[in-house]
């Protein structure tokens, strides 16, 4: 691929950011882990083992009304298990990360959990059994359309964090998580399901099995919360679904004060009258540090026990272009974040480390993993301040007033390239605020 190419590659990410988004990955106990890339990981002709559900929904499409009976609602488009499975003890959090999602697309975000009473691998999902361990609905309706959860998920980084009930029996589950757009909700089967699903093995833990709902009997295209007009004022919303698990989590309800939900939930729920974020909504607004980002391939790294030591570790971006390769070092200082794992069967924790970002012309990236210099039982950090240590480049020279940037991006040098990458880079992550992560689809 040509200079030219490569440059127009890194500005046309920023349209990348318009679409429907999937949950990319989770970080659940600070621990990262990967899941179903669905518009990359479907055109490899072999998958890395990862804890998301495999689906069929290359166009990011959903799922309407029409199709609440079919098994499609379960997972997604043509779902089949995931591989692997991320550890959790029962009642930590798991928090999921959407790579975008549309401000016009306002709706309520659910989740569940369904016991696969074996393993979650080879589970036939028609037959598990979901629990709704956390929902959120409309926020506040002074404005209409109002705010919801979906825009709540948004303002955290397009990211929601919820909380494993502590009751429930240790075991291998499913967690289904879900945004219901309702922007063309006025209409039978207008409204429009997100499903997204990963595995977990639950540890700890009491001895409750809570009673499900089969994924195909979940909603009716003509329920209350499904079939509405979110453009008119509204008394009250009530968030579909069965009723809130009565072992969920303190806050893992969050409705506005003229929204209803099922007076089964009363018990369960807290109720916020607030539009502001607060602790009766802390699985939309847990703050976070920096992610890291996915890539197709992934080295496990040993596991060990993390201490609360507050460490350093370099992140080390390599641009490649051949022959030749170009590396910037960059060292950063936190008191905790996520690492990367991808583990058979489990997932777990791992040791520190620094983490390698190839960027090749493909528009793909990797990551593997080395031992840092905080010991074996350091606790991984990244910051988002970082401090480049290398030294800068030479600046490349004025680019052309007549637009002819193939000429011009042809005539520099590598160091020279490299401080237009950067700058290009800067430009969408910093200054149009493009997540980081958006870039490598």
């Amino acid at each position: 691929m040509s200079i030219s190419k490569i440059a127009a590659l890194l500005v046309s990410s920023a349209a990348l950011v318009a679409g429907h988004g999937f949950v990319s990955g989770a970080i659940v106990d600070g621990t990262y882990y990967g899941g179903f890339i669905v518009n990359t990981y479907n055109y490899m002709p072999e998958v890395p083992p990862n804890i998301g559900w495999t689906e069929k929904a290359t166009d990011l499409g959903y799922i309407d009304g029409s199709g609440y009976s079919s098994p499609d609602i379960i997972c997604h488009k043509e779902a089949t298990p995931g591989a692997l499975s991320a550890e959790v003890k029962a009642g930590d959090d798991v928090e999921l990360q959407w790579t975008v999602w549309p401000e016009s697309h306002h709706g309520p975000v659910i989740t569940y959990m369904a016991n696969c009473n074996g393993d979650c691998s080879k589970v036939d999902k028609t037959t598990l059994k979901f629990f709704k361990i956390a929902e959120a609905g409309l926020i506040n309706d002074s404005n209409v359309p109002g705010k919801w959860a979906s825009d709540e998920l948004i303002a955290n980084n397009n990211s929601a964090t919820v909380t494993i009930p502590g009751s429930i029996a240790a075991g291998n589950y499913v967690l289904r998580h879900e945004i219901i757009a309702l922007h063309s909700a006025g209409e039978v089967n207008g409204a429009q399901n997100y499903p997204q699903c990963l595995n977990l093995k639950v540890t700890g833990g009491g001895s409750a099995a809570p009673d499900g709902v089969l994924g195909t009997e979940l909603y009716k295209a003509t329920d209350p919360g499904i079939k509405i007009n979110i453009y008119t004022a509204l008394d009250s919303y009530e968030i579909p679904g069965p009723a809130l698990y009565t072992g969920a989590a303190p806050g893992s309800a969050t409705t506005a004060a003229a929204t209803t939900a099922p007076a089964t939930t009363a018990t369960a729920s807290t109720v916020s009258a607030s539009p502001i974020q607060s602790s009766s909504s802390r699985h939309l607004t847990r703050t976070r540090t920096a992610r890291p980002s996915y890539s197709p391939t992934r080295t496990p790294t040993p596991s060990s026990a993390p201490t609360s030591a507050v460490t350093t570790s370099t992140v080390t971006v390599v641009y490649t272009k051949a022959p030749s390769t170009v590396t910037e070092t960059a060292t950063a200082t936190a008191s905790s974040a996520p690492h990367v794992t991808n583990e058979p069967d489990t997932q777990n924790a791992s040791s520190p480390a620094d983490v390698t970002i190839t960027s090749t012309a493909s528009g793909q990236s990797a990551q593997s993993s080395t031992p840092a210099s905080g010991g074996d039982d350091s606790k991984p950090s990244v910051s988002g301040n970082a401090t480049a240590a290398a030294a800068p480049p030479a600046a490349p020279p004025a680019a052309p007033s007549s637009g002819d940037y193939s000429t011009y991006l042809s005539s520099l040098s590598a160091e020279q390239l490299l401080e237009t990458i950067r700058s290009t880079l800067k430009w969408l992550v910093s200054d149009k605020k493009v997540h980081a992560r958006a870039l490598a689809y």
